[in-house]
C-alpha cells in the first residue's frame, strides 16, 4: 500500500466519485454528464492514461476478442471498418471519445484509491486516495461507483508449470509484457490456449525463428472476416451504425442460446471453419477438438483465420499435451515430446479480483465480496450508494457497463425528486433458496477464486444480469427500485 506524505484537512464533496478511467468509467462519465448534468462528480484513475485494460496490455498482437461494434460506445462512432480491433485502434478511440465529449475535465491521474467507508449516519462515502505526490486525498460522495474491472493489474494467475523455475532463459506474461524484449529468430514456447495466446502467436511468426504453442487441452476459435467496409457502399452511416449496433447486441446472445441447445451442431460448424483455414491434412481433431460443450469456457475469435493459418509455416507449431517438467532450456511433455525455448510466454490467465483492492465499510464493518448477494447486476446487498461495473461473459464487456450507467442515472433522477439519500439493497427470502455463478464459465482462473465472488440470487431483481437485448430494454425502461431499500 502506498504510504502518504500529508494528509488533506478538508474533504472535496462530490454527489458521484468514480474509480477507474477505463470503458466503465468513460460510459459512465458520459451519461452523467449527459443524463444529469447538475450532478457533480470526478474519476479518480490510477494510472496516467486512461483506457485500463486497453492501456495496461501492450503486447504483440494485441486486440479486441468480442466484436468492437459491441465493445464501441453506443455514443461514439467508430473511425474504422474492421470488426476486430487493434489495441492501438480501441486505445486511439476512447482517447477520441474523451476528447470530442470534453471527459477529460472530470478524470484525476495517477490517484489511486485506498479505501471508501460509508456512514448511515451523514448517508455518504468517505473515499481516501494517494496522488503521484503520495499526498493523501480526501473525499465525500453520495454514490461511488467502481469501474475497476474485473481483475488484478498488478499480478497474475500463476499457472502450475512443474520445474519453470529451472528455466535459464526469459519467462514473460502477456499482462507484463517487457517492452524492450527482443525475440528476434528465438525460440519461444507459447504457454496457453485462450484469447491472448491465440492474438500473440501470428504477431510472434513475424519476426521469431520458432514458435511453439502448447495447450493443456484445446479451446474453441471462431475464424471471422474482418472487413466490413463494404457495407458503407450501399448504405449511409447512421443506418449502417444502427444495423451494427442492433445486430451485434443480438446476435452473440443467439449464438450462446445456439450453443447451448445445439451443441453437437455448433461443434460441426467449428470444425468445417477451422478446417477450411488449417493446413492440408493437419489434425484438426486432436488439437482444436475441446472436451466441453461451446460456451462453457469463452469462445475465441481468429480475424481472418491468421491463427490457424499461422500453422501452415514451417517454423510455427502445436504441441497439445501436459507439461511434465522445465529443464534450462526445454520443455517436457508426459507424451514425451520435447520442445526447445530461449523465452517460455505464459499466457495462462489472469487473477480475478473485484474491487481493485480498495479497503470497503459499512459503518465500520469490512464488507467481503464472496458473502454478497448481486442487484441487478451492479450493486452488493446490504451496501447503500455504491454500483460496481460489470460485464458479461458471454458478451462484450461495454453492454453490460451500459446498462449499469443507465440504472444509475435513473435511480439519482428518482432519489432526488422523492428526496432520497441512500439505496440500499435488500434481499428477499425467495431470491436466497439458492446461488447462482456471476461469472458463468469454467475457466480455471476463475474457479480458483469462486469463494472470493459474489453470487446472484434465484428470484427477481437478483437473478442473473445474462440476457443482453432484454438487459438492455430493462436497463432503459424497466423497474429499478424492486429489491432498493430508501431512506430519506
Amino acid at each position: 500500500m502506498a504510504q502518504s506524505k500529508t494528509a488533506s484537512t478538508e474533504a472535496e464533496v462530490l454527489d458521484v466519485l468514480i474509480v477507474g478511467a477505463g470503458i466503465s468509467g468513460i460510459n459512465c462519465a458520459y451519461r452523467l454528464q449527459t443524463e444529469t448534468p447538475h450532478v457533480k462528480f470526478t474519476i479518480l484513475e490510477g494510472r496516467d492514461e486512461i483506457g485500463g485494460t486497453w492501456d495496461l496490455y501492450r503486447y504483440p498482437g494485441v486486440r479486441n476478442d468480442s466484436y468492437i461494434y459491441s465493445i464501441a460506445f453506443e455514443w461514439h462512432p467508430l473511425p474504422f471498418h474492421n470488426p476486430i480491433a487493434t489495441g492501438e485502434q480501441i486505445m486511439d478511440y476512447l482517447k477520441d471519445a474523451v476528447s470530442t465529449h470534453h471527459l477529460d475535465k472530470y478524470i484525476r491521474f495517477r490517484h489511486n484509491v485506498l479505501s471508501a467507508h460509508w456512514s448511515t449516519e451523514t448517508k455518504d462515502w468517505t473515499i481516501t486516495a494517494v496522488n503521484q505526490d503520495k499526498e493523501t486525498k480526501t473525499f465525500r460522495a453520495r454514490w461511488l461507483i467502481l469501474g475497476t474491472g474485473y481483475f488484478d493489474y498488478d499480478d497474475v494467475f500463476h499457472a502450475e508449470i512443474p520445474g519453470i523455475e529451472n528455466f535459464k532463459g526469459k519467462v514473460v506474461h502477456p499482462q507484463f509484457w517487457p517492452q524492450d524484449l527482443n525475440y528476434e529468430k528465438k525460440k519461444i514456447a507459447l504457454i496457453g490456449s485462450g484469447a491472448s495466446a491465440i492474438s500473440i502467436l501470428p504477431a510472434l511468426t513475424e519476426k521469431a525463428g520458432e514458435v511453439t504453442m502448447i495447450q493443456r487441452s484445446p479451446t474453441y476459435i471462431t475464424p471471422t472476416p474482418n472487413d466490413s467496409a463494404w457495407l458503407h457502399n450501399y448504405f449511409p452511416r447512421p443506418l449502417v451504425d444502427l444495423y451494427r449496433r442492433i445486430r451485434y447486441l443480438i446476435s452473440p446472445y443467439l449464438i450462446v442460446l445456439l450453443c447451448q441447445y445445439f451443441p453437437d451442431f455448433v461443434r460441426e460448424v467449428f470444425r468445417k471453419d477451422a478446417t477450411k483455414h488449417l493446413p492440408q491434412g493437419f489434425d484438426h481433431d486432436k488439437h482444436f477438438k475441446p472436451r466441453y460443450n461451446p460456451w462453457v469456457q469463452r469462445i475465441c475469435v481468429d480475424p481472418d483465420g491468421v491463427f490457424f493459418k499461422s500453422f501452415g509455416l514451417p517454423h510455427v507449431h502445436l504441441v497439445t499435451a501436459e507439461i511434465d517438467t522445465v529443464t534450462e532450456n526445454e520443455l517436457k511433455m508426459k507424451d514425451g515430446q520435447t520442445v526447445k525455448a530461449d523465452i517460455i510466454v505464459k499466457a495462462t490467465g489472469l487473477k480475478m479480483m473485484l474491487g481493485g483492492k480498495i479497503e470497503i465499510r459499512v459503518d465500520n464493518e469490512p464488507i467481503t465480496w464472496g458473502k454478497h448477494y448481486v442487484w441487478n447486476g451492479s450493486m452488493l446487498d446490504s451496501v447503500p450508494n455504491m454500483m460496481f461495473v460489470f460485464g458479461y461473459s458471454n458478451h462484450a464487456w461495454t453492454v453490460g457497463a451500459d446498462n449499469t450507467a443507465m440504472v444509475l442515472t435513473r435511480l439519482l433522477k428518482h432519489m432526488e425528486k422523492k428526496s432520497i439519500k441512500s439505496a440500499t439493497p435488500k434481499i428477499s427470502k425467495d431470491a436466497t433458496t439458492g446461488t447462482q455463478r456471476i461469472w458463468a464459465l469454467d475457466a480455471t482462473y476463475v474457479k480458483a477464486v469462486e469463494d472470493e465472488l459474489p453470487v446472484y440470487g434465484m428470484a427477481g431483481s437478483w437473478r442473473p444480469r445474462n440476457r443482453p437485448p432484454i438487459d438492455y430494454v430493462h436497463s432503459r425502461w424497466g423497474n429499478f427500485t424492486d429489491g432498493l431499500q430508501f431512506s430519506t
